[in-house]
């Protein structure tokens, strides 16, 4: 872990699982913190938490939810008035598998508009305050985390909310790699517009977080099967790991200085479930780069925020 002493760290979804365990790695590491939550108390609770761990840790919650463009522009309009460069920002927070479809305030499905849509609207609202970032010649890093679910993911373009044929598995493998192929995508346009920002991915593996319940559990009357399954491959210790693991891949991604810009981190365990930290081979279908610029343009559309300059390398 390098110091982090003077930096700037924005970690969406800290409120819990791999989002707070991040958080406190980072303040250890002598980063000041901004932790966007959608729950004041659950972030009330992690900020206790994390000056438990770190006693001179510098963090503070504002407020946001990811599926409201409206309260994404909020954040970001009251970052913007700060004036604060941003040296780090982890795009974490998301939603997955919710049995029946929703959709986000502005009418998107719910895993796209959270995951990806919110995301990619934060970041292209706060992108004055990461090219202000003064953090050497590699600049601000942006850090998305995607999913192996990635992998298994395919873009509908006739049907991007999942309208016609929602499938809670398949919307959030789309989701996923989506923000895989923003993350490429934004590092491929930092580099050809000047933009200084440095942006890669993370993917935790199987680790076993409040996601396993929030989202399959979303208007059930019990608690979702899945949790239950997952807590007890935890205890015996196989498939899936705790936090303190999961966040290594993610914690590789935004603060090692040999992770550069393109790069995609996860578990080094087999099938990349459980272990370590290591590079992973991008999914296929994020190697397309035809098909991220297309996804960026449509992106920019429904959010309405546009990135300036031109597009990555290549693209008109």
């Amino acid at each position: 872990m390098p110091k982090l002493g003077g930096k700037l760290a924005l970690v969406t979804g800290a409120s819990g699982g791999i989002g707070l365990g991040l958080a406190e790695r980072l303040a250890g590491a002598g980063a000041e913190l901004v932790l966007p939550v959608r729950s004041a108390a659950k972030g009330a609770a992690a900020v206790e938490r994390i000056r438990a761990a770190v006693p001179d840790a510098v963090v503070g919650t504002r407020a946001l939810d990811l599926a409201s463009l409206e309260s994404v522009a909020d954040l970001a309009d009251g970052l913007l008035a700060d004036g604060r460069p941003i040296d780090l920002l982890v795009a974490n927070a998301g939603v997955m598998a919710p049995p029946a479809r929703h959709t986000t305030a502005d009418g998107f499905e719910l895993q796209l508009g959270t995951n990806h849509l919110g995301h990619m609207a934060l970041v292209g609202r706060l992108l004055p305050l990461l090219r202000a970032s003064d953090s050497g010649t590699a600049g601000a890093r942006v850090t998305t985390m995607s999913s192996a679910a990635a992998r298994f993911g395919a873009i509908d373009w006739a049907d991007l909310n999942g309208e016609r044929d929602y499938s809670p598995v398949r919307a959030y493998n789309a989701a996923k790699l989506a923000q895989l192929m923003f993350a490429l995508e934004l590092d491929r346009r930092s580099r050809a517009n000047g933009w200084g920002i440095v942006s890669n991915a993370a993917h935790p593996g199987t680790t076993y977080t409040g996601l396993y319940s929030a989202g399959p559990g979303l208007g059930a009357a019990e608690p979702p099967r899945m949790d239950a399954v997952m807590r007890r491959f935890l205890a015996l210790g196989v498939f899936v790991q705790p936090v303190e693991m999961g966040v290594l891949p993610a914690l590789q991604a935004v603060t090692d200085p040999a992770a550069g810009g393109g790069t995609f981190y996860g578990p080094d365990g087999v099938g990349h479930f459980t272990g370590s930290s290591a590079p992973q081979r991008v999914y296929r279908a994020a190697t397309d780069e035809a098909a991220a610029a297309r996804l960026w343009d449509v992106s920019e559309d429904l959010t309405g925020v546009r990135f300036p300059g031109a597009g990555s390398a290549g693209q008109d």
